[in-house]
């Protein structure tokens, strides 16, 4: 199958860093005009670069702060988390990433009842203080100073003994190859688990998050269950979530 075909591509990408077109050709005894098919649907994922005559592994980058990362495309980090919000119903238990789009939440969610929060967002919590109504549930770990959340094994099985109503996670980059990323293991680990034990994914992206992917992909695209987002997606992305019956939700300004 073409879909297998192209994830053994890519894994021998990734082992071998930079390949030519012609090495491709000769370890899977395809030809030339079949292998370029299917290197235009690898070379969608910003993972992957194209090169004379191949392609090569992008260098990741070192991850941002987290006063650089809120800082960037904020207005539509606002609009998209206060989009999120108005899905949440009085009664609800609900998690919350340690995302930047994530924490714009709060002001919005001030108006809810009885709504309970598991989080291991430190500004999340300090954000939730001034609200009685809201009850707060933090998971514990080790202070990451780059992210402002806890992380540990700990978090993830704390994280399993609940039921959720509605997952609100952030993401790196979302492509319909790689999926939904994060740049840390050990985040991509609880979202992993915040996306098993809820009944409803809703996943927070700017249009930049768009054919991207970062180090670790903590759940397929088909596991969403709405896209609430500032911009209409490309057009594959848009066929895909409808294939899957995924909702798109659009903050615009």
């Amino acid at each position: 199958m073409r879909s297998q075909r192209i994830q053994q591509i890519e894994a021998y990408i990734n082992e071998h860093k930079t390949v030519t077109l012609d090495q491709i050709c000769e370890s899977f005894q395809v030809s030339k005009s079949t292998i370029r098919r299917d290197l235009d649907e690898i070379l969608a994922d910003s993972r992957y670069k194209k090169i004379y005559g191949g392609i090569t592994v992008q260098t990741q980058k070192a991850q941002a702060s987290f006063d650089e990362r809120n800082i960037a495309q904020l207005g539509e980090k606002k609009r998209i988390a206060a989009l999120a919000a108005e899905q949440v119903r009085d009664g609800d238990i609900i998690f919350i990433d340690s995302g930047t789009t994530t924490l714009h939440m709060i002001e919005t969610l001030s108006k809810r009842d009885n709504l309970t929060i598991l989080t291991n967002h430190l500004e999340i919590i300090y954000r939730a203080i001034p609200y009685p109504n809201i009850n707060v549930i933090a998971l514990s770990g080790q202070l990451n100073r780059k992210t402002l959340s806890f992380t540990d094994a700990g978090s993830v099985q704390e994280l399993k003994n609940y039921n959720i109503s509605k997952a609100f996670l952030s993401t790196s980059g979302l492509s319909i190859a790689s999926g939904v990323t994060n740049s840390s293991p050990m985040e991509s680990e609880i979202k992993r688990m915040a996306v098993q034990r809820s009944r409803q994914v809703f996943l927070l992206a700017d249009h930049t998050k768009y054919n991207t992917a970062s180090l670790v992909t903590y759940c397929g695209l088909e596991q969403i269950h709405v896209l609430v987002t500032d911009a209409r997606p490309p057009v594959d992305i848009i066929q895909f979530l409808e294939d899957h019956q995924i909702s798109i939700l659009t903050a615009e300004e």
